[in-house]
Formats: structure tokens, sequence, C-alpha cells
């Protein structure tokens, strides 16, 4: 079974997936909408900062007065082995890894300087790229991914502290940017907000709770944190607001106790003031009894426990995306095309070889190698008898309906013994109901058999160097279905009409006798146009109907599998071949014709598809225990 650690892990390597292909946004897209995520919300100098850095147990972000946060920090936590050495790594620079939040060394001559930590540098060059040396804000964010066996698996969000008024060099707007910036994340039904407050301020006056009060007012997907306890006036203590008395939330406050400016000055490291953290809720006589429940370390399991709690709520969401994602990337990959061979006779030569590699895949997964060929039987098994049951024959042998069909059939003259041109209509009525599902038997298959083609045209290794001849197959593939499907609905159509054609005479005569074992007392002639009359007229043609739609149920699977699967296994791209062998030496080198800038996109999707599937597979893992 998949740990917590795992399965958020999962998550985080899913959302970097997205980061990479684009799929992610200030405003949210795509499978970013069904993801949960941390969003770390207060108000300038409420200390974010030394929050995140407390949770990740390093000193790494920008530090100053005013506005340091100017872009949204997209910081991905991944825990890993206790024998790993920790390092960050940029997604604007994914090849470049700073080791142990890398001190960039600079060597001159015989002697080294070290210079900032690389991280923080990297944070304030990236932010500076966008908005320049400025005191400007821009909803562009910086993706970085932290990965160390002391922290949880965790996405955090870093976003710029809310402020009341514009300084110099700010615009004027400042104030209402920053607001709708930070609400463009935490309004999303899949943020988790973690609401930054100090305790030295009144908790009514806090810019995060009044922010996470307006887009969350139950309260469900807010964690409320309180700083900077250790600086509250003598004889006074946050204990209302820790135990829910001034402002309760659904999910329990934690008090956190960040690093002083003296321990930041003396580079006092983040597992040191953790343990003068612990030290300080252990002993004090205000806090000491919630000490357990207190402190960075209980924030960060807390946060990485409901995470996981949310993300297996919405797992079924999350498939859905991203199968949803996984079929945009393989419409993309039909797009793209491929390379070329020295001659006609080797291109001729390679364009068959592909051909026969992906009919190899296209039979395993008819013939159960591969999935996807049960999903026939499918149709047959589940589909067509529930369209069946759902015919309207109710309807159509009502006893008004009945009665309005005898009576039109007769004309004039009414029948004399049996209404046998009414019988005949109801049936021809009633028989003609089964072309519905009969068709929509051959349409699924030929959908199945078309995904089929398409499955395996991307799971043909071969073919993915060679997109241009992927079309071409895939073209030409789609065009014998379709005579496939042609072929077989005009058979299923027979069948049917032959129904109608010729009638089982043996089983009415069964009934015409069945009224003489059960002679009417009354022996009258008006009998035959009363309701019980009408009423039997209806059961006799149901319970032959009932014995069409048997008939039925059974012949037009062997029909559609004769004209379609059996076809597709036999000849599905014989009209290519004859194509292809009367072609010139320029048409097949068309045919693999490929751009070296489109193998290397052919290549980078692949990748990521893999890692989408992978994904799919893992989450639809974790669903089932």
């Amino acid at each position: 079974m998949a740990t917590m650690e795992s399965l958020i892990g999962l998550v985080n390597r899913i959302q970097r997936a997205c980061t990479v292909l684009g799929d992610y946004g200030g405003e949210g897209m795509s499978l970013w909408e069904a993801l949960p995520t941390v969003a770390v919300v207060g108000g300038q100098s409420s200390g974010k900062s030394s929050v995140l850095e407390s949770v990740v147990g390093r000193d790494f972000l920008p530090r100053g007065s005013g506005i340091v946060t100017r872009r949204p920090l997209v910081l991905q936590l991944h825990k890993t082995d206790g024998g790993q050495s920790e390092y960050a790594e940029f997604l604007h620079a994914p090849r470049k890894r700073l080791s142990d939040f890398g001190l960039i060394l600079i060597w001159k001559v015989d002697w080294m300087v070290v210079d900032r930590a690389a991280v923080r540098k990297e944070i304030q060059d990236e932010t500076d790229r966008i908005t320049g040396k400025s005191k400007q804000i821009s909803n562009i964010p910086i993706h970085l991914s932290i990965y160390s066996p002391n922290v949880v698996n965790l996405t955090l969000i870093d976003l710029p502290g809310l402020t009341k008024v514009a300084v110099e060099g700010q615009q004027e707007t400042i104030v209402e940017d920053i607001e709708n910036m930070v609400r463009s994340y935490v309004e999303k039904p899949n943020c988790i907000i973690l609401a930054i407050s100090p305790a030295n301020q009144d908790i009514a006056t806090s810019d995060a709770i009044k922010l996470a009060r307006e887009v969350d007012p139950s309260g469900e997907r807010t964690f409320g944190v309180l700083t900077k306890l250790d600086l509250m006036d003598k004889g006074t203590n946050a204990l209302d607001v820790l135990e829910g008395r001034a402002y309760r939330l659904q999910h329990p406050w934690v008090g956190i106790v960040n690093r002083s400016q003296a321990d930041i000055n003396k580079n006092v490291d983040m597992i040191a003031a953790r343990r003068k953290e612990h030290e300080y809720f252990e002993t004090s006589p205000e806090y000491g009894h919630l000490a357990h429940k207190m402190g960075s370390e209980y924030l960060a399991k807390l946060l990485s426990k409901h995470l996981e709690t949310v993300i297996r709520q919405r797992i079924p969401s999350i498939i859905a995306l991203i199968n949803k994602t996984i079929d945009e990337l393989n419409a993309e990959l039909d797009r793209i095309g491929r390379p070329i061979a020295v001659d006609s006779g080797a291109q001729l030569y390679t364009i068959l070889e592909m051909c026969r590699a992906f009919d190899r895949v296209f039979k395993e997964h008819l013939e159960g190698g591969r999935p996807g060929g049960d999903r026939i039987y499918g149709v047959f098994d589940h589909q067509l008898p529930a369209a069946l049951k759902k015919l309207p024959f109710d309807r159509h042998l009502s006893l008004k309906n009945v009665q309005k069909v005898v009576s039109e059939a007769d004309g004039y003259q009414p029948h004399l013994i049996a209404p046998e041109q009414g019988y005949r209509r109801l049936i021809d009525g009633s028989i003609s109901y089964f072309k519905g599902p009969a068709e929509a038997s051959v349409d699924a298959v030929h959908f199945i058999l078309k995904e089929l083609v398409r499955k395996s045209i991307a799971e043909t290794e071969e073919l993915k160097r060679f997109p241009t001849l992927q079309s071409d197959i895939a073209a030409a593939a789609t065009e014998s279905l379709e005579k496939f499907r042609d072929e077989s609905r005009k058979t299923i159509l027979r069948l049917v009409d032959m129904e109608s054609s010729y009638l089982t005479v043996e089983f009415f005569r069964k009934l015409h006798l069945e009224p003489e074992k059960t002679p009417n007392p009354s022996g009258s002639n008006m009998d035959r146009y009363s309701d019980n009359h009408f009423r039997r007229i209806g059961a006799n043609v149901n319970a032959y109907i009932n014995m069409v739609c048997d008939t039925l149920k059974n012949s037009i699977p062997k029909a559609v599998v004769y004209c379609q699967v059996r076809e597709a296994k036999r000849s599905l791209l014989n009209q290519f071949y004859a194509h292809v062998g009367r072609r010139e030496k320029k048409q097949l080198g068309a045919m693999l014709d490929e751009d070296p800038a489109l193998m290397e996109r052919r290549s980078t999707i692949a990748k990521r598809l893999e890692l989408y599937k992978s994904a799919r597979d893992e989450i639809d893992s974790v669903a089932w225990k």
C-alpha cells in the first residue's frame, strides 16, 4: 500500500511535470486545478519567509525590509532516502543542481571566496530578471524543488506579503495588485491556505485571516499559523487564539517561534533553531500543555497528513484530468513528423517494416496480448443487451397503439377472423427498432478498433521516429475500418430486414390454437374489438418480438466480428500496401521526412507521456487500497 510520503511525492512529480508542460499558471490551468497545493499567505513582515525556512530546515529565502517576495515561489519539497545528499533545482535551470544548498565557490589563484547562498541568489536574480531591480511584482511564478531526507513531501507557494499602502518606487495599485494575485491562488478549491499572523498584533486585524475568511468562509481549507509568540509583551499570551476562542478554524492553530534577528546574524542553522523552538514550547508556562501541537516540524507533518487526505478524496478527478492530458499528448504525437532512408528500396523496406511492427501491436490488442480487445466483447455482452432492453416496445405495443395500428390496417373493412395486416404492421414497426442497437454496436466496435489503431500507433516504438508515416498509416487504417464498418452496417441491417421479410409461421399457428383451448364464454363476435382482444394481440406480438430479439442478440455479434474484427486482422493495411508499392522515391522520402527540431520535440513529449501514464497507473493503484 502506498505511504503518505509516496502519494504526496507522486503528486509533486505530476505537478512538476505540469510546469514543464506549461500546464500551469498564476490563473491556474488544467491538471493543476485538481492538484492540492499549500499557499502561504500573510502580511509583510508577518514571518512568512521564516515559517517556510523552518518547514524546509534551511536558510535560503531572500531577506530585507519592505516587499521582498515579488514573484510567487512554488516550492516543492521531495523527501529522499537518508543516504542521499540534499540539493535544490530550479525549473528555469533544470541542469543546475545546487548541492547542499550550494554555496557558490569562486576560485581565485590558490584561494577561494564563498559567496552568498546560491539558492537565495538564484531567487533574487530570477525575480530581477522579470521585475527588474525595482519594487514591482509579477505573477509569473518561480519553481524551486528541494530534495532532502530531512523534509516531508509537500508543495508550498510563497506569495508576496499583503500590504496596506504603496511605498516609494511602487505603483499606486500595488496594494490591489498583490491582493488580486494572492486571491487568484487561494480562491481555488484545491488550495490549502496557510494563513500567517503575528502573535504581537490583534488577530482581528490579520490580513491573512481576513482574506482567508472571504475565500473560505467555512474554514475547511484554512490553517492558522501564529508567529512571533516570543515577542509578545510581558504578561500577555496567545492562548485565546491557539485554543480557538478568539477565532475558530476547522483545523487547529499552530504556534511558531522563528529565529530572532540575532540568530540570523550569527548564522544559527535551522536544526539548532528547531531545537530552540522545541525547548521554548516545552518550558513555556503558558504553552507547555500545547507543546506537542506546536512548532514548525509539527506544522509540516500536519500539512502533509491533511494533503494526503485531500489527494485521496480527489483521486477520481485527478485521474480524469491525467487521462485528458494523455489524450492531448497522444494527439500531439500524432501530428509530429519522421527521417529519411538512403534509397527507394530501403525506404520502401523501412515503411513496410514499420507497418508490420504496427500490425503486430494491433493484433496483440485484438487477440489479448495487450489490453483493448476485451472491450469489443463488452459491446456484445453489456452494451447491446442493455440497448435492446431499453427499446420502447411497451409504448409501441400499448393498448392504445395496438388498437390504432390494427384499425388503420383494417381500413374501411374490419378483419373477419384474425387481424393479419395489423399483426404485420405491429411486427414490422417493432422489428425496425432493432436497427438502432444494431447500428450502435457496429459504431461502438468501429470506435474501439479506431482507438486500438491509435493506441497501436502510439505504442509502436519503431513508428515514433516517423510521424508522417504514422499519419499515413492512421489514415489508411481509418479508411479501411470505415469500409469494414459500412459493410458491417449493411449486413446487420439485412439481418433485421430478414426478420421482417419472412415471419416464423409456426409461432403464430401455435398461437392460433390457444384460444380454442379456452373458448370465450360469451362467444360474441364483438369481443374481437374489445380491450382484451387488443391486449392479446399486443401480447402475441411482444412474444414474437422477444423471440426475434434473442435471435438478433446472437446473430448481430457474429456479423460484426465477421465484417469488422476479422477483416481488420486480415486486411487492415492491404490498400495501403498497394498504394505504397506504386510510389516514387520522392514520395517515399516525403513519408519518411523528419525535422531535427520535431525529433527533439517528439522525444520530449514521449518522456512526458510516459510520466503521465506512470502517474496514472500509480494513482490508480492507490485508489484501490
